[in-house]
């Protein structure tokens, strides 16, 4: 996107006024979605953003300046300034940028550019009209399909000198479902770091009814009560839990600062010996994964808790100098106008030894939490609080009546110790996680677990 040459250039600008570090970060982004409503394609979108950031230390000191003029006077006018604005003086500095190809692990069949909107609407409309049509009682159907194309460069003062191309597709179908004057909302939204091919693994008719059918059976569910009890939390995005209430905390943005409920505790026993917390940006195709990270740094697989154990945590660059310790691969930015921090990829429990059978039979009475949605974490306390999208109670052993309105209570410390069963199969659900450098997109991931104690909400 930009040539060396000009790379090396805007970076000795940028370092002139004593910087110890600098980086350009610049992409090229195609963002394109279609949408229905109504049984009829609402929108057809494209949005392109492209630009560069431009980013100085000095010490522990950082300026970030950004600029959509990518030409060499651009990008000089907006390194000098980050220059500037970084300290008053003057160095001398010589880079020599070389590439660096690092590979792809995550190969593309189909390249959605390629692809017609005729052949896109049609894959769209199998997901919706499967929705529409699983059950009368499905008042409202909405989908989408996303496919994005990201490229970016990094280039910075240790010499590096690098590209990615990220290729994404995601669908997303919600419906509603109406019964004795109540409403409720069932969704599902599979996505990967893939092209169209993604629809030969994923069947566009099963995503839409699959929003569909959580929608008919919380449409016709009681409200779940309150307590405290225990809960079987599914796996795919049940995975939310661990990523909300105790991965945040462990991303360098908030340990590097003394505002995490995790500093200090590497080598401690932090969660059950059954719990072992994998982050992997190396997964092939999955919808959280990264050739490199960035700032160039290559993607690897980072085990975070083993058998209750914290061993690492998710740290870029500059938190990383804070800190005393290397890049793990997790820095991470929504967009050249973001500065980049210590971001989670794809985030997931690792199997364990028991069977789900065996977890459901152990409760004697509690809550199955067979869906997540979102909720809200305080990563310096670990407090949270997540809304259960489908939820059945458990009685003597075996999953009852499907309850809603049920939502999870607690702080991340506590759950990861209250988790004594862990399932064996392993499932990935895909999300937008957002942070003080935007929104990424990262799976979330887990077997089916049991939380022996923990506050459940309802009515």
């Amino acid at each position: 996107m930009i040539p060396r040459e000009v790379c090396r250039q805007v970076l000795e600008a940028a370092a002139s006024t004593g910087a110890d570090y600098a980086e350009i970060f610049a992409e090229n982004t195609v963002n394109h979605s279609i949408s229905m409503i109504a049984s009829k394609v609402d929108s057809i979108k494209d949005a392109v953003v492209a630009g560069a950031g431009i980013r100085v230390y000095k010490g522990l000191r950082s300026v970030m300046a950004s600029t959509v003029d990518t030409s060499l006077e651009g990008l000089l006018r907006c390194a000098y300034q980050a220059a500037q604005a970084l300290g008053e003086g003057t160095a001398e500095i010589s880079i020599v940028l070389k590439e660096r190809i690092f590979g792809d692990i995550h190969p593309i069949k189909i390249v959605p550019s390629t692809v017609g909107n005729s052949e896109k609407v049609d894959i769209l409309k199998e997901g919706y009209f499967a929705a529409k049509e699983y059950d009368p009682q499905i008042s409202q159907v909405s989908g989408s399909l996303l496919d994005v194309d990201h490229q970016i460069l990094i280039a910075n003062s240790e010499g590096v000198y690098a590209q990615d191309r990220q290729i994404r597709t995601r669908m997303a179908i919600s419906a509603v479902a109406e019964k004795d004057g109540q409403t409720q909302t069932g969704s599902c939204s599979p996505g990967r770091r893939m092209g169209l091919e993604m629809f030969s693994s994923i069947a566009p008719k099963e995503v839409g009814r699959q929003a569909a059918r959580q929608a008919v059976v919380m449409a016709g569910a009681g409200y779940c009560p309150a307590g405290v009890m225990p809960v079987a939390i599914d796996n795919g995005f049940g995975g939310v839990i661990f990523h909300e209430a105790c991965g945040h905390s462990l991303e360098a943005s908030s340990v590097a600062y003394g505002q995490s409920q995790f500093c200090g505790k590497l080598g401690q026993k932090i969660a059950n010996e059954k719990v072992t917390a994998i982050d992997d940006g190396t997964i092939p195709n999955a919808w959280g994964s990264i050739n490199i990270d960035d700032e160039g740094t290559p993607a690897r697989k980072n085990v975070l808790i083993e058998k209750g154990i914290l061993k690492s945590y998710m740290i870029d660059k500059f938190n990383g100098r804070r800190m005393g310790m290397e890049s793990t691969g997790n820095a991470r930015r929504e967009s050249f106008a973001y500065t980049t921090t210590s971001r989670m990829t794809n985030t997931y429990i690792a199997p364990g030894q028991d069977s789900n059978e065996d977890i459901i039979a152990s409760m004697e009475y509690g809550l199955y939490a067979k869906q997540m949605g979102g909720g809200s974490v305080n990563p310096v306390t670990g407090e949270f609080n997540f809304a259960v999208t489908e939820g059945y109670m458990v009685r003597n052993g075996k999953i009852c009546e499907p309850v809603r309105g049920a939502s999870l209570v607690g702080k991340g410390s506590e759950v990861i110790m209250n988790i004594d069963m862990v399932g064996k199969d392993l499932e990935m659900g895909q999300g937008m996680c957002g942070s003080s450098s935007g929104s990424v997109p990262t799976n979330v991931g887990q077997p089916l677990i049991r939380v022996s104690s923990i506050t459940v909400g309802g009515r």
